[in-house]
């Protein structure tokens, strides 16, 4: 199945609420690997599966609690690791779950015969299970576990209480009152030492073990238990010892046993997932739909997986009486939510959830769910929004066959309309010759146009509220949707006969091309084009077009008595006969009503030297003094 796809109606999503489902990580890790089958098989099985396991949850308690994961024991246990007693009671642990489900699920074959013979792979393994419990107990070795241990701990013991008597001796002494911080024995490092003052260390013959952390009090060892103590640190090595042993003894039972032991991980992880989809199913009251694989779908009252509270229900169809279904409404008004919940809906089913419909409703079983929702704009490869499209869209068509769900969100939106429209149609026809089922939603009211004559097309509204021009969320199908743009603008105050005339633009597309004949700008125009070149008074700043030059120019001195202007071509300022130019724009199209038309003619330099000369500047005037000193 497509992981874009996946990603786009939010599988995953639905996913993590079932999970929260499951009683172990077992169950979790196998709803996190869990992918929608396209064998109709399959289907049916998983389907069944969770229907059992309501049945069960509806009846009675399902022995799964407590049951831990053992993965990583076992993976331990592969790499020829030494199990800790909290690991082996880990596994009897797990082993004492494995007979229970299985003890529960013996007599369940007349209500779930399918879940009952899945307990037949479970292997009890009550010979592991005793040996771990006869040795360890809470998380600890038991001294039973072995005559030499037993034998071992009890000699430690007893040179405990040997050193113990010796040290209250030292401590009820008169002599060693004085030296004396805190009248207890206290281990320290796994030593028996006395609490002395800091002040009086030398004065006891020992060994110095350890120090408080204000320095006023150290922990001495008695030289008069040394040879106890060292007995002690003996007899502890060789528990340590004996210990090791049980533990890879215990270690090489779980080995011996691990291949029955992942049969069983995998038996209880599938009843924990199974379960887990059970309970969901409960908790939001869903059915187990008919199932086809040839590409009809009817949903009756159902609801998007992953929406909360009141929701519209959704009554849907498609693949019986038409294979296409073309999605038109308001923007905001519940489109996009209709192909997520179809598309999640069928990827649900495929997965072996139940979904939130009425019984009878119908879902089909697809090889490939593509869906084209959303914006997947690429900064990296600077694509634009209908470019990640159609990039999209392009690879969708190479995958598509007969056994193909398409989920398309305005098709063919993202560039110019006509176009578009061309193109979506185009497209749709394409994977309909290709036998894909396909829900596509649009704007374009040709697309409208071309489903509505299409046989195996039918269109479908989004449903509107025409008092409150508010979308009601409600799908109606082999209906187009109206134009709620001329509605809300009739609403809104729009003149009656604008409404009506767009409405005949859209029917008849034969627009109105007249403009105003009093036009003010086309009347000034029309004037100043019928009047003789020699007859226009030209202006200052006029950019007129010289006919021996072919080049324009500007009007710098307006005609004289002999029909001649002074135009500033090519930098340079030349005298042309009024029947050697044409106008091409007066001064005033060109610059707004206070522009200063001289600057047209001085450089920016000269321009500021007059203005600084104007207001005074004693450096302007020695520049001119210089000027015209150098023209002297």
């Amino acid at each position: 199945m497509n992981n874009t796809t996946l990603t786009k109606l939010q599988f995953e999503e639905l996913k993590n609420i079932v999970k929260d489902f499951c009683v172990s990580n077992l169950g979790k890790n196998m709803i996190q690997k869990l992918l929608p089958s396209s064998n109709i098989q399959t289907v049916k099985n998983r389907l069944l599966e969770t229907s059992e396991g309501k049945i069960l949850l509806e009846s009675s308690t399902v022995p799964l609690q407590g049951i831990v994961n053992i993965d990583n024991i076992i993976i331990n246990v592969e790499k020829d690791g030494v199990l800790s007693p909290e690991q082996l009671s880990n596994v009897s642990d797990f082993l004492r779950g494995c007979r229970k489900i299985k003890f529960y699920m013996k007599d369940k074959e007349f209500y779930a015969p399918t879940l009952m013979s899945y307990s037949y792979s479970i292997r009890e393994l009550e010979n592991v299970e005793e040996e771990i419990n006869n040795s360890i107990h809470n998380n600890v070795i038991d001294s039973n576990a072995t005559k030499e241990l037993k034998r071992i701990r009890r000699l430690i013991e007893n040179a405990e209480i040997k050193i113990e008597e010796k040290l209250d001796g030292f401590l009820k002494s008169a002599n060693n009152k004085i030296l004396i911080q805190d009248f207890f024995v206290t281990k320290r490092n796994g030593r028996f030492t006395i609490p002395i003052k800091s002040s009086y260390k030398n004065q006891v013959d020992g060994t110095l073990v350890d120090t408080s952390s204000t320095g006023s009090t150290v922990f001495i060892e008695p030289s008069m238990v040394s040879k106890l103590t060292a007995e002690l640190m003996q007899l502890r090595a060789e528990e340590s010892n004996e210990e090791y042993q049980i533990l890879c003894y215990l270690t090489g039972l779980v080995r011996e046993y691990i291949s029955e032991l992942k049969a069983n991980i995998e038996v209880i992880g599938l009843y924990d997932m199974i379960l887990a989809k059970a309970k969901y199913s409960i908790s939001i009251g869903g059915i187990s739909p008919d199932i086809n694989d040839y590409g009809y779908i009817n949903i009756i009252n159902g609801r998007h997986p992953l929406l909360k509270g009141k929701v519209v229900p959704l009554n849907f169809s498609v693949g019986k009486d038409y294979r296409t279904l073309v999605i038109t409404g308001p923007n905001a008004g519940g489109k996009t939510v209709v192909l997520k919940a179809v598309g999640l809906l069928t990827l649900a089913v495929q997965s072996g959830f139940h979904v939130p419909c009425e019984k009878g409703s119908v879902i089909s079983v697809f090889s490939h769910i593509f869906a084209d929702i959303g914006d997947d704009q690429s900064i990296e490869n600077a694509l634009s929004t209908f470019s990640s499209h159609i990039k999209n869209i392009a690879e969708i068509i190479k995958e598509t066959n007969k056994s193909t769900l398409l989920l398309f969100d305005e098709i063919g939106s993202g560039t110019e309309p006509n176009e578009g429209a061309a193109l979506a149609i185009s497209i749709l026809e394409e994977v309909y010759h290709r036998g894909a089922i396909t829900v596509a939603t649009t704007h374009y009211g040709e697309i409208k146009n071309f489903s509505l004559k299409h046989s195996d097309f039918q269109n479908a509204a989004m449903l509107f509220n025409s008092d409150t021009l508010e979308p009601l969320y409600k799908l109606s199908i082999g209906e187009s949707g109206k134009s709620n743009a001329l509605w809300i603008s009739k609403k809104m105050g729009i003149h009656e006969d604008v409404i009506q005339r767009a409405e005949h633009y859209i029917k008849n597309k034969d627009y109105n091309y007249n403009y105003v004949s009093k036009n003010k700008i086309r009347i000034e125009q029309e004037i100043t084009e019928n009047v003789p070149y020699e007859n226009y008074d030209y202006n200052i700043g006029d950019k007129v077009y010289l006919t021996e030059y072919k080049k324009s120019g500007l009007i710098y001195k307006p005609k004289d008595e002999l029909n001649n202007v002074t135009v500033l071509y090519d930098n340079k300022f030349m005298e042309v006969n009024v029947k050697q130019i044409k106008l091409e724009f007066k001064a005033s199209e060109l610059y707004p009503q206070d522009y200063d038309l001289n600057s047209l003619f001085t450089s920016f330099a000269e321009r500021k030297l007059e203005k600084d000369i104007a207001r005074g500047s004693k450096k302007a005037l020695k520049k001119l003094q210089k000027a015209r000193k150098e023209r002297q």
